[in-house]
């Protein structure tokens, strides 16, 4: 299914005290960017989490965020640093008798002081990464499903709008067939009107007419058109990424609309190719967010 690269995911889970929670957001983006923020000594997992974004998605600036919050008493140790109590107790007993002041000291007193009560995380790693693992596939699996949402709903406007250039393609071709006729009633009539009912060179007249036929034809412009209108119609069909694809088609289409409207001497190809690139500028605005 054709995705959007823009969305939104969050998952979370909870065991024994331990919380996890993880935000996948992204937005537009030329290639695929991967940024990952969690807590430093979660940095092993940081790989495997880039690995496991990167199979679901190719394209897309993603920011992924995750917050760990441990309220269990597996693997966190406190210590105390009985060397260096001691060694406070014993200077400030000194200071005591030398300052002749009361030495009133007790156990709580000194577990305050810097450095005497240590905190370590003997965490189970292997333990923890499966853990967070299940809130990052939780994330990602509603991360996915909005760029797919959302990818569907652009390829529906999307797909609206082809449709009605290919249209207005139709209506030119119409147009088209009767330019050279036109243009040889026009340039009938105004010979005759400059030659003041002399008699008109018709060979001239028709070297003038092929002269503007060879200068205005657009019927290779428009199978082109066609063609790429064609190929757009089926590439949005396909499931696999098709952003940097369908860009080029539709800069292949603004390119022979802009061709056509330039060789057209013709007032309704004119109006009708304002409405192609009307259309066109719609559709490259829309590709830009679709992976």
């Amino acid at each position: 299914m054709i995705k959007s690269m823009t969305g939104f995911g969050r998952g979370k889970y909870e065991n024994e005290g331990r919380s996890y929670t993880v935000e996948i957001k992204s937005v537009n983006h030329k290639y695929s960017d991967i940024n990952v923020r969690l807590p430093r000594f979660l940095n092993s997992v940081e790989d495997k989490i880039r690995k496991t974004i990167s199979n679901s998605i190719s394209r897309g600036k993603i920011d992924v965020f995750i917050t760990f919050e441990n309220y269990s008493s597996k693997g966190t140790t406190i210590r105390i640093n009985r060397e260096l109590a001691k060694e406070y107790i014993k200077e400030l007993k000194e200071l005591a008798t030398e300052a002749d002041l009361k030495f009133d000291l007790n156990v709580i007193d000194v577990s305050k002081f810097p450095e005497i009560l240590k905190i370590e995380d003997d965490q189970d790693e292997e333990l923890i990464e499966n853990e967070l693992m299940i809130a990052v596939n939780d994330a990602l699996d509603k991360f996915v499903s909005m760029r797919e949402i959302e990818g569907e709903k652009l390829i529906q406007d999307i797909e609206k709008r082809i449709y009605l250039i290919q249209d207005k393609v139709n209506e030119i071709t119409k147009y088209s067939g009767t330019l050279v006729e036109e243009y040889m009633k026009k340039l009938q009539v105004r010979v005759k009107e400059l030659m003041d009912n002399q008699t008109v060179d018709e060979n001239r007249l028709m070297q003038e007419i092929v002269i503007f036929s060879d200068k205005s034809s657009i019927e290779e412009e428009l199978t082109r058109l066609k063609s790429h209108i064609s190929q757009f119609l089926e590439l949005i069909k396909q499931s696999s990424p098709i952003g940097k694809k369908i860009d080029f088609l539709i800069q292949e289409i603004n390119r022979e609309t802009n061709t056509i409207g330039s060789k057209a001497n013709s007032l309704e190809i004119t109006n009708l190719v304002i409405e192609v690139k009307t259309e066109v500028e719609n559709i490259r605005e829309q590709i830009q967010n679709i992976e």
